[in-house]
């Protein structure tokens, strides 16, 4: 089961997918309010929907003990399920995710006590902070068009409004509730970091590692932020190592 983050969709995994489905049954969605999901309006998307949402697509699915591999804000969902709503994992891989205070930079913070400014801007200016957005993550330049598959969810009039929508939603607390349980989790884990990423820097991956002693830790050289598009067979690598 694969767990995105934001603001990426269920396609920040199709690099990895292929080689995964070789091996395992692979589920993966679009979280509420992103890629191809419904962004209504007055849609609730913040950290404990997701979390709710997950556990229900894990009984949707039927899928007792699943394998989960989760990204960025997919971690504080997926731990949320596990710690709060008694879902259980087979192996648990966490990669790069926002799990522990502080969390957002100082653009993210920004936006988010200002979101109805930037909700007005023109359309091309905000395909082009998108861009800069996404791109102030990466360290490496990514393939083919999947820069563009990134950026173009947003860029619907339903998708501009999800987009800043989610800075107003995003608030620390819902790390902060499962922060003092990461001791509990109850099942063998595996935190990997792409060593050079711009917004959750490698000592947030160590800091999370001391809480969780018994977790496996892998870092990956020369990667950003989204190292499943930046470094696919590396993250294979460790993936189907550890699952």
């Amino acid at each position: 089961m694969l767990a995105h983050g934001w603001p990426w969709s269920s396609f920040s995994w199709h690099r990895i997918i292929p080689e995964l489905a070789r091996h395992f049954t692979v589920h993966w969605y679009d979280m509420p309010g992103y890629g191809m999901s419904e962004k209504r309006a007055d849609q609730p998307t913040s950290l404990d929907v997701q979390g709710e949402v997950f556990a229900q697509m894990l009984a949707h699915w039927g899928l007792s003990r699943p394998r989960v591999v989760a990204h960025d804000f997919g971690g504080a969902t997926t731990l949320r399920a596990h710690l709060l709503h008694g879902c259980d994992y087979e192996r648990y891989v966490l990669m790069n995710v926002v799990a522990m205070r502080p969390w957002g930079s100082e653009f993210f913070d920004h936006v988010g006590r200002h979101v109805a400014a930037f909700q007005g801007l023109p359309p091309h200016i905000h395909r082009a902070l998108v861009g800069a957005y996404i791109d102030g993550a990466l360290v490496n330049d990514l393939q083919g068009d999947d820069r563009e598959n990134l950026i173009a969810p947003w860029l619907t009039p339903e998708g501009a409004a999800s987009f800043y929508r989610q800075f107003a939603q995003a608030d620390e607390k819902y790390t902060a509730e499962v922060e003092p349980m990461f001791a509990d989790v109850r099942c063998p884990v595996k935190i990997v970091w792409g060593e050079d990423d711009p917004w959750i820097p490698l000592a947030r991956g160590k800091a999370l590692h001391a809480l969780m002693a018994d977790a496996q830790f892998a870092t990956l050289p020369g990667t950003g932020h989204l190292p499943q598009l930046e470094n696919p067979q590396a993250v294979l690598g460790e993936l189907l190592a550890f699952l």
